[in-house]
């Protein structure tokens, strides 16, 4: 189960990258890329809860799925910004990227452990 949270979070992170080198260019990130991305982002997050819910245990799947749910949220916050016409926040942008970067190494190390 882990290896497919990896997987779906691998994917939502090169839209990601997407979205943010769009938004860092001045451009206004498409609508599609961003239901993508997060489409994947939140399958990983349920098969994520299902391994720490089947794993018994906290641990770093643990640890990883809780900084995945605050990187979320900023992504429910910059979707929202965007459906309503308004200027994403660019430390928004960053800080929910680097939020979840931090996450999927957290995720990677439990898988190495």
């Amino acid at each position: 189960m882990e290896t497919v949270a990896v997987i779906l979070f691998a994917i939502a992170a090169v839209g990601g990258l997407t979205l943010a080198a769009m938004h860092l260019r001045g451009q206004l990130p498409k609508l599609s890329i961003a239901l993508v991305h997060g489409l994947f982002a939140a399958s990983g997050l349920v098969v994520l809860l299902i391994a720490v819910i089947q794993n018994g245990g906290f641990g770093w799947f643990g640890t990883s799925l809780v900084i995945f749910l605050i990187a979320a949220l900023g992504g429910f916050t910059l979707i929202s910004m965007h459906l309503r016409g308004k200027t994403l926040s660019t430390p928004l942008v960053l800080g929910h990227g680097l939020i979840a970067v931090t996450a999927f190494v957290i995720l990677l190390i439990g898988l190495a452990v």
